[in-house]
């Protein structure tokens, strides 16, 4: 166990990390676009209309997706946050700085979509509804745990204090998940892969969630590589990289 865990740190090592990240960022980058954009062309433009909510129901490609990667990108941020804090690993907590602004901005958009979606159905912006509250309370965890990272010059107790936060606020994952199933709720339940939904409209559904997926791993490696330079500014590795790119 010892020496497993000796291998994980010294393949995160920074100079190691960095250009690893570089390629994960280009192949997760690489097809983000052609996903996204052919998820939402054919479900706002070939998409039948539904039954019920005729053309208003085509704000679920942008909504469903978001609402979806805003918890699961937190489900990952504690993943990496109790790593960071129960092996010491430094890029661990790199990566709960990187992914936090990813996620809030997900979860904004699952918000204001959702307003936008709700408006027409429920006659009113918003309602102090559980699944609204319980996605409402994600974003403040996650503006939370992007001031707490950003509240300290120590980056190592920046990193734990923004890691205790992410892993105390996991709990509010499973009431986001299962709000509509544990109380009354306005909000319909959870959008589900199933036949009952007309193929015409799960399979751009599909598409979208998969391009917000690459979406938020390309922008969260790329802020990962940021955060390293910063924190590695006065090593020996990153003035040889940036001599090395001055050469080209």
């Amino acid at each position: 166990m010892t020496t497993m865990w000796k291998t994980l740190h010294q393949l995160a090592a920074p100079p190691r990390l960095y250009p690893d990240l570089r390629q994960a960022r280009a192949v997760a980058g690489g097809s983000r676009h052609h996903r996204a954009a052919t998820g939402w062309v054919r479900g706002f433009g070939f998409a039948p209309a539904d039954y019920q909510q005729g053309e208003g129901y085509r704000i679920m490609y942008l909504h469903v997706p978001a609402a979806i990667w805003s918890m699961g990108i937190y489900a990952a941020m504690a993943v990496a946050a109790f790593t960071g804090l129960v092996w010491q690993m430094k890029m661990a907590t790199l990566a709960v700085a990187a992914m936090a602004p990813v996620g809030a901005v997900y979860t904004f958009i699952a918000l204001a979509t959702g307003a936008a979606w709700g408006k027409p159905m429920w006659g009113t912006w918003w309602v102090w509804d559980a699944r609204l509250t319980s996605e409402l309370v994600l974003l403040f965890l996650y503006a939370g745990v992007i001031a707490l990272w950003h509240a300290f010059d120590d980056r190592k107790m920046a990193g734990r204090a923004a890691g205790i936060l992410v892993l105390v606020g996991v709990v509010n994952l499973p009431v986001i998940h299962y709000s509509v199933e544990w109380w009354n709720t306005l909000h319909q339940g959870s959008t589900r892969m199933q036949q009952s939904i007309d193929p015409a409209m799960r399979s751009p559904l599909r598409w979208a969630i998969a391009g917000y997926l690459l979406l938020f791993m390309t922008l969260s490696l790329m802020r990962m590589r940021n955060l390293i330079l910063l924190m590695e500014k006065r090593r020996p590795w990153v003035s040889e990289l940036i001599l090395k790119r001055g050469h080209r």
